[in-house]
């Protein structure tokens, strides 16, 4: 028969095993907020592909990267891809890169982006995740919510380099 001391260390063990796998799944877990307010776990869309065009409302590059978007979204319309533009300008008012909520939305409406935009408040949260070097770039989810691939980045301003070819071979080899 097993004493006290040991049933309480093993207890101990198994409440600290429970703590540690909670918090686990909490920090892989990328909560993200929606324009309109609601939470979005990116990495929660299991059998679905998910594709993060991760941008900035500032930088002039994102309205070419929200062209790419619209073209992949309406090419994969009704498949198990879901799109998501992350605009990663700070929430934080004294940050070099903040923009308010109505800055994105006005970056939205001009580039007629017709996906979800997603904030990241932090500015970087997604960058660190997803271990993205620049902006624009574009994050492939597989269907388990795992990153398929590194980071695609490179958006051409002047439109010789089609980025959506690469990204479609992409989200092809997940369907």
């Amino acid at each position: 028969m097993p004493s006290h001391k040991c049933m309480r260390t093993l207890k101990g063990f198994i409440l600290t095993s429970a703590l540690t796998l909670v918090l686990s799944a909490a920090a892989s877990a990328q909560m993200l907020t929606s324009l309109d307010g609601a939470s979005v776990d990116i990495a929660n869309q299991k059998g679905k592909v998910v594709v993060l065009a991760v941008g900035a409302a500032w930088l002039p590059l994102s309205a070419k990267q929200a062209d790419y978007t619209n073209a992949l979204a309406k090419k994969y319309a009704g498949r198990n891809v879901i799109f998501y533009f992350v605009a990663t300008d700070s929430a934080n008012g004294s940050s070099k890169n903040f923009m308010s909520a109505d800055g994105i939305r006005k970056f939205a409406a001009t580039n007629k982006l017709t996906v979800t935009v997603l904030r990241d408040a932090d500015g970087s949260a997604t960058m660190r995740k997803y271990s993205i070097d620049q902006v624009p770039s574009f994050v492939i989810l597989d269907k388990t919510g795992a990153m398929a691939g590194d980071a695609i980045g490179g958006v051409d301003s002047s439109g010789k380099y089609d980025l959506t070819i690469p990204l479609s071979k992409a989200i092809d080899r997940l369907l």
